[in-house]
């Protein structure tokens, strides 16, 4: 356990370093606007770009991984939203934002980073295919459920269009692309340039924790929101369960991708949430307390689901005996 705290600790530090600098140096959110554009569009990008250009074509081939992986985050989205339905008595815009609260995790922010240094670089290829197709999930359902609430800014075909277009222009796909299309056809680019991409990557992680922190100091909490309740449960818990076990029923993976996929389901909620919240006017105040209060109990959480699958103590297959 100590050495998982080890391993992980400099993530959470680096979260906690921008949360603490944020609250000293005051300065607006939007200062923030150039670093994000840095992660986003230059950055994480290249990491993908880097760690899947390098990857045997073989590996990149894995529809079962990939039903099971986007199902289960599908399913957990789903329950969220049938709960906040139910509570919110047919309010389907409050129940997206919470829906994508306890399924939207931080898989683009924290996950590259924590997933290499605490299971490897092989966790690389099932890291790119979680991000790829759970950011494309996440980017069809908001606005069809919006749309759905009364928020139709167009007719359907429009609606359809926009995510389309939101989905192949989102830099992180296009970078993913890029990487599977130079794995496929073996190019490699010239030393200069991969001394540049690699120079990038290494600067992903460290900027996008510390802008993440940054950002939860400048929103403070004012109020837990009681659907915290069973936000941060479905979350932290249930999303990783039901990724373990709709793996299990899919087929037998390689436990380094099974434990890769049960990481990225247990990170906290992503601070995308509050932007789609606040995109729509919906739910903004509390969709910032799920941010920030799911990443800090994720420190324990975290912790303690990377002891349980380094130790062998929750199997790669959950149905193994």
């Amino acid at each position: 356990m100590i050495a998982i705290v080890g391993l992980i600790s400099p993530f959470f530090g680096l979260i906690a370093l921008g949360f603490v600098t944020g609250r000293i140096v005051r300065h607006p959110v939007d200062g923030l606007a150039w670093l994000n554009v840095f992660i986003i569009y230059i950055a994480l990008p290249a990491l993908f770009f880097q760690l899947l250009s390098k990857t045997p074509v073989e590996k990149l081939a894995s529809g079962g991984f990939i039903v099971a992986t986007t199902l289960a985050t599908f399913l957990i989205f789903a329950l969220g939203f049938a709960v906040a339905l139910a509570r919110t008595r047919g309010d389907i815009p409050v129940a997206t934002i919470q829906g994508l609260a306890g399924a939207y995790g931080n898989i683009g922010y924290m996950g590259p980073g924590l997933a290499l240094v605490a299971i490897g670089p092989e966790a690389a290829v099932p890291v790119a295919l979680i991000f790829c197709f759970d950011n494309t999930l996440h980017f069809t359902m908001a606005p069809l459920m919006m749309a759905l609430g009364g928020d139709r800014k167009g007719s359907p075909a429009k609606i359809a269009l926009g995510v389309v277009v939101k989905i192949v222009t989102h830099p992180f796909i296009i970078a993913t692309a890029l990487g599977v299309a130079a794995a496929i056809l073996g190019a490699t680019p010239p030393e200069p340039v991969d001394r540049f991409l690699q120079l990038l990557a290494n600067a992903a992680a460290p900027c996008a924790l510390f802008a993440m922190g940054v950002t939860l100091a400048l929103r403070p909490l004012k109020r837990v929101p009681v659907e915290l309740g069973y936000i941060v449960p479905i979350k932290l818990v249930l999303h990783p369960l039901a990724v373990w076990l709709l793996l299990g029923l899919f087929g037998n993976f390689d436990p380094v991708w099974v434990k890769s996929a049960i990481l990225l389901a247990s990170l906290p909620t992503a601070t995308n949430v509050f932007v789609i919240a606040q995109q729509y006017g919906v739910w903004v105040e509390r969709a910032s307390a799920s941010v920030l209060v799911t990443t800090v109990v994720s420190v324990a959480s975290v912790t303690l689901l990377l002891f349980l699958i380094s130790s062998g103590i929750v199997p790669a297959d959950p149905f193994a005996y």
